[in-house]
This record gives structure tokens, C-alpha cells and sequence, in this order.
């Protein structure tokens, strides 16, 4: 089933181009739960083949990432930032939620916006979110792209290479995917722990 899905999406990306890449980083960055390595990997293996330009497939679609978050920045900074603020004038009450824990969720991600970003980059579901709370509590712009974009490049050059060595061989690309979530999950430990040790010792 797995190889029939992979066909599939190397089929429409094959018969989409680049186009394809960018309508499936469009789900990617949206609110729709996909799996930027069901395009990815593909795109990588499309590129061993000689199909796709690889650094082409790259760039485009870390750039089309960057877009997209920078839309989802906005909108969380123009337009989720005053409704969350009127709701919580409004409702907040109800709810146990009142202005001093807004006040502190937006110090927090003005300190700590950058790390919390990155690390949250990496993890399902949550990747596509945090781009609105960074921009909702008015996370530095330019930081916030800067670690963007670093997720980005590693994430999508991690993927294709997987692609690129693996080709069709379904279970070469489970056993490398294992590999490097086990590299991510430690990254992500690691990270976070110096950061805080950094934090402390700053203190």
C-alpha cells in the first residue's frame, strides 16, 4: 500500500512539475494535517533520476515554506491578535482566562519566541500552527525567519536526501525516516536543554 501511495504521488508530481511541489507545500502550510514527506521524498527520487533538479526542487520549496509562514505570521499578527484580545475581554471570564495571561504568553514568546518556534517546527501537526502565535504575540519578524528558514533547509534537505539515496525501495526509506526521527527527537532534547542551562546561567 505504501509503495502504491509513493507511485501515486511521484506520478503527480512527475505530471504536475514544480507545480506539484508547490500545491502540496500549500497543504503542507495550511491547517490540513499533510505530511510534507509524502512530497518531499518523492521529489528527492525524482531528482537521482534525473527528472527534477534537485537544488531547483530544494529552494523552491523552502522558499514556498517561508511564504507561507509569513502569510500565517500576518494573519495571526493583523487579524487573530485583536479577535483573541476582543474574546478574551468578552469571554475571557468564563473561561478563567483574563488580560495578564495574554500579557504573559506574549512576553514569553517575545524571550523565548525564537527557540519555541524552532523546535516547534518539528513536530507534526504543530508545524503548520505555529507560525499565528508567532506573529499573535509579536514574535520578532526577522527572528522569526531566520529560524524559520533554518528548519526549513534542514528539514526539506533531510527529506530529499532520503529520497535521493533510498530511490523506490519503500523499506530503505522506513529505516532512514526512523533514523533520523531518532536524530530529531535528540536534537530536539538537546536543544531545549542548553537553552534553558543558557538561560539559567545567564541568571
Amino acid at each position: 500500500m505504501l509503495h502504491s501511495l509513493i507511485e501515486q504521488i511521484v506520478s503527480l508530481i512527475w505530471n504536475l512539475w514544480y507545480t506539484g511541489i508547490f500545491l502540496m507545500m500549500t497543504l503542507e502550510s495550511s491547517f490540513v494535517p499533510f505530511p510534507s514527506e509524502i512530497a518531499m521524498i518523492p521529489a528527492g527520487y525524482l531528482s537521482s533520476t534525473g527528472e527534477m533538479n534537485f537544488l531547483l526542487a530544494f529552494i523552491s520549496w523552502t522558499l514556498w515554506a517561508l511564504l507561507w509562514a509569513t502569510i500565517n505570521y500576518f494573519g495571526g499578527y493583523y487579524f487573530w491578535r485583536p479577535v483573541i484580545k476582543k474574546l478574551i475581554e468578552s469571554y475571557g471570564k468564563y473561561f478563567f482566562i483574563k488580560m495578564n495571561h495574554y500579557e504573559k504568553a506574549e512576553t514569553y514568546f517575545r524571550t523565548h519566541g525564537a527557540i519555541t518556534t524552532f523546535l516547534a517546527r518539528f513536530i507534526p501537526a504543530v508545524r503548520q500552527l505555529i507560525s499565528i502565535p508567532a506573529g499573535v504575540f509579536q514574535m520578532s519578524y526577522p527572528k522569526f525567519m531566520l529560524y524559520t528558514g533554518i528548519w526549513a533547509g534542514i528539514w526539506n534537505l533531510a527529506l530529499m536526501t532520503i529520497g535521493y539515496i533510498a530511490g523506490e525501495n519503500t523499506a530503505l526509506i522506513k529505516e532512514y525516516s526512523q533514523i533520523i526521527l531518532i536524530w530529531w527527537v535528540t536534537l530536539i532534547i538537546l536543544i531545549w536543554w542548553g537553552y534553558h542551562y543558557l538561560q539559567k546561567k545567564k541568571k
